[in-house]
């Protein structure tokens, strides 16, 4: 499809779609050929863009003479016409501001806010998933006779905390036992390894001990794995403001609901866990019908040179992905820098 292409439809089509993402309006050929540069007739241009059309990469709206691009001219105009432009240093300096290094947590939380804030979009930060999440310590609290609150530590500086329920109230004494039981048998396992570890252990422990063995394994085993199959998402509330996406009110609740099930956006971005660099999809090659009419930007980032997670920006179609691209791809790096152990 692209060899069928001459420099001077790809030039129309470049001028096309640049000045649809700009203005939102179907392109007619006069402003094409005010537009391009290129001294060319009204009918030579009407030519072209009845090709563009043959060749599926623009559309005619019904409401208007003018052309639109479709998903597969946005794909045209990304891979060979599309020039990126670098950001501008006070965003890198924002960037730089806030992705440092610092509790993951809250590092994550950074760069999904920043995505969004930045593109006006909605942006995600998938948590780390290959790697096994380590302990580091556990804690009890008595917040109250049969409620207890759990604190876990990871290795990598995580902090979670649970409510456990217990049958009985605990004793400061005994739950600082309990802890240091567990931590002494159990740093630097994962809570599946603690599991096996404890498996004929905690039968020996005295009986009124194991309830809360039990349910610290078992809620914390919950939390843990919440943490590493989940993302971050902010802004999602700004796709409501963006004109192309607002008036298909069905189809954006469609989006809503993915956003909260989670687990197909998850496996989308896994696919970008094995690519390098940024990665876009564009409209239907998610393969997600809630995507059908979005475009999904994309990059990895790393923890000391393994890649455990991926970022994404989500908005319209009609994005300027000259903009967005440089967004994602500085912040995969700041995130990457922030979250490994170098000096």
């Amino acid at each position: 499809m692209h060899r069928q292409l001459d420099q001077r439809a790809k030039l129309l089509l470049k001028t096309l779609v640049e000045h649809y993402i700009a203005d939102g309006q179907p392109v007619g050929s006069r402003v094409l050929s005010r537009q391009s540069g290129l001294e060319l007739s009204p009918a030579t241009i009407r030519n072209v863009m009845s090709d563009l059309e043959e060749l599926g990469l623009i559309a005619s709206p019904h409401t208007s003479a003018g052309r639109i691009p479709t998903a597969r001219g946005y794909r045209l105009f990304v891979d060979t016409l599309l020039t990126v432009k670098p950001l501008a240093q006070t965003e890198v300096r924002e960037l730089q501001s806030h992705i440092h290094r610092d509790e993951p947590r809250r590092v994550l939380s950074a760069a999904s806010s920043l995505l969004s804030e930045l593109t006006n979009f909605a942006g995600i930060v998938a948590a780390p998933r290959r790697e096994v999440t380590k302990i580091r310590q556990i804690e009890f609290v008595s917040l109250s006779d049969t409620r207890v609150l759990l604190i876990i530590v990871t290795m990598n500086g995580d902090v979670q905390n649970r409510i456990l329920f217990t049958q009985r109230p605990y004793t400061s004494s005994e739950l600082i036992s309990a802890a240091n039981y567990l931590n002494h048998h159990c740093a630097g396992l994962g809570f599946h390894e603690m599991v096996e570890h404890l498996r004929g252990e905690l039968t020996q422990l005295q009986q009124n001990m194991t309830e809360l063995m039990n349910a610290a394994i078992s809620v914390g085993q919950e939390a843990m794995g919440a943490q590493s199959d989940n993302y971050l998402i902010s802004g999602e509330h700004k796709l409501l403001e963006v004109d192309d996406m607002s008036s298909n009110m069905s189809r954006l609740r469609e989006l809503f609901r993915m956003f909260e099930q989670k687990s197909g956006l998850v496996q989308l971005l896994d696919i970008s866990n094995r690519a390098e660099g940024v990665q876009l999809f564009i409209g239907g090659e998610s393969g997600m019908s809630p995507l059908d009419e979005c475009s999904v930007v994309t990059a990895p980032y790393e923890v000391d040179g393994e890649v455990v997670g991926t970022i994404a920006v989500i908005g319209p179609t009609r994005m300027a992905y000259e903009r967005v691209i440089p967004i994602v791809d500085i912040t995969a790096r700041l995130l990457s820098s922030a979250l490994s152990n170098k000096d």
